[in-house]
């Protein structure tokens, strides 16, 4: 019996056959991720930081962690939270490395019991002082709905809480926020002492 040779033909594969997916699927995803949400991240960052280079490690550090955890960036709107929820956490291991967060408090508390009320800096406002002064859930949770102006379900992505316990914690922020603001200056260190030490959040 003489075989017949048979060669490929040219044009539309038919419906029944199996492809491939693209060999760059996961770059172009981390790819689209990065571009849509890089200056959020950047921004979210910056306002935390002292240091534009110390905001740009960071930014590359979360989506180190994206790129390592691709599958678990959510579709949609909710990936920039889950973005947040990262960079929140990368920024909390550098500063824990660094020593930041004793030196920052310790600083700021000796700024507010300071004596200088004919010196008051340009951009420290009674706002200012009293949010300085907020513990850092109150500060973190009010500036990301301010700030980064997500909804309850997106802020509770971000801080990995349900979310009633985002608006009880807002609650609480916002209720704080209020009478520091209008407390006397020379009790709200004081006050702020003692809501940090006796009070627990959910």
């Amino acid at each position: 019996m003489t075989l017949i040779p048979i060669e490929a033909r040219s044009g539309p594969v038919s419906e029944g056959v199996v492809h491939d997916p693209p060999p760059d699927a996961r770059r172009e995803r981390f790819e689209q991720v990065f571009a849509a949400h890089r200056d959020a991240v950047l921004g979210y960052l910056r306002r935390r930081t002292d240091s534009g280079h110390d905001a740009a490690d960071l930014v590359a550090d979360t989506f180190l962690v994206a790129w390592r955890r691709l599958d678990d960036v959510p579709q949609g709107p909710q990936a920039r939270p889950w973005l947040y929820g990262v960079a929140r956490r990368v920024l909390a291991n550098h500063r824990r490395g660094e020593g930041r967060r004793h030196a920052l408090a310790t600083k700021l508390l000796s700024e507010q019991l300071a004596e200088t009320p004919n010196i008051p800096a340009p951009d420290d406002g009674p706002t200012a002082r009293a949010f300085r002064l907020l513990p850092e859930q109150d500060r973190e949770v009010l500036t990301l709905v301010v700030w980064e102006e997500l909804d309850t379900a997106q802020v509770a992505t971000a801080l990995g809480i349900s979310r009633n316990a985002v608006r009880i914690r807002l609650h609480r922020a916002r209720k704080r926020f209020a009478k520091l603001l209008t407390a006397p200056r020379t009790h709200v260190a004081a006050a702020t002492l003692k809501e940090g030490v006796s009070h627990e959040d959910a």
